[in-house]
């Protein structure tokens, strides 16, 4: 039986040194097996949570990027790749970074802005490809995105022109930090608590927590409105009372880009959650 059209474009990039991941539709990769849903394992290694996670599935979206043709052509994904919509790859695992132009007006900045390079016409805007790797950030500018380490890119041809060096321009390039309304604290006493919030009970909390992580990471479809659902689920049991932390909204914003969201759409569906609930 002859292979589907995306496992044979990935195992020619792959014998090219680059590293390959399927997408779903919706150009988001598959979403983690059971045992790793949520990062309950702890992560692949280079993830920011620097676990030691050796699943064989098609799990934690960049990180299972490979270029080895026996994992690509084995099960599972075997089966994910007959069921992938495209080819994606991890620009740093490959030395080069990718600027993400998402419309005319970024291609025209880049153009009056930016060494020449190579380009690729995307659907709505062009990336433009350098040697060289830095950080991975959505959102650097409007329209801009730039993927490398920590990130994928869909893979859509060679492009035209020569790859240059990195330019100091784009690694100046940093994602404004994003503003968030500081967690919500009540104003008056919780009636038959004494006034301590039920939720800052550790066990409660965190199974909240885990629960919507894990909410996001199954999602098969919709992953937009699933994140929005998540996060106002989140919001309208723990916005009012303050328990929230950094540190609880981060875990949140990490599995919806593991899922591929940006922090961008992270942000304004937190945003939409808060005046939802008039927080």
């Amino acid at each position: 039986m002859q292979q589907p059209t995306t496992i044979r474009r990935a195992l020619d990039l792959a014998a090219r040194s680059v590293p390959v991941l399927p997408l779903r539709a919706g150009k988001i990769p598959f979403g983690n097996c059971t045992d790793c849903t949520g990062n309950a394992c702890g992560g692949r290694p280079n993830m920011k949570t620097a676990g030691l996670c050796q699943c064989p599935d098609v799990c934690h979206a960049w990180a299972a990027a490979t270029t080895d043709p026996h994992t690509l052509t084995s099960p599972p994904w075997a089966s994910a790749w007959r069921r992938a919509s495209a080819v994606a790859y991890h620009p740093g695992g490959a030395g080069v970074t990718v600027v993400d132009l998402d419309d005319a007006a970024a291609v025209d900045w880049a153009r009056a802005t930016l060494p020449a390079t190579r380009t690729v016409p995307t659907t709505r805007g062009e990336h433009w490809i350098s040697r060289g790797t830095m950080p991975s950030s959505n959102g650097v500018r409007p329209g801009v995105d730039v993927k490398s380490l920590m990130g994928y890119a869909r893979w859509l041809g060679n492009g035209t022109g020569t790859t240059a060096p990195l330019p100091d321009a784009v690694r100046a390039l940093k994602t404004p930090p994003a503003t968030r309304r500081p967690p919500q604290r009540l104003s008056v006493r919780l009636r038959g608590h004494g006034g301590e919030c039920p939720h800052r009970t550790p066990t409660y909390l965190e199974r909240g927590i885990a629960m919507a992580v894990q909410r996001i990471g199954e999602a098969r479809g919709a992953v937009h409105a699933t994140v929005y659902r998540t996060f106002l689920a989140v919001l309208s049991t723990h916005g009012r009372c303050g328990c929230l932390t950094d540190t609880h909204v981060n875990r949140l914003f990490t599995a919806a880009q593991v899922k591929g969201e940006t922090p961008r759409h992270c942000t304004d569906a937190w945003t939409n959650a808060l005046t939802t609930l008039g927080l």
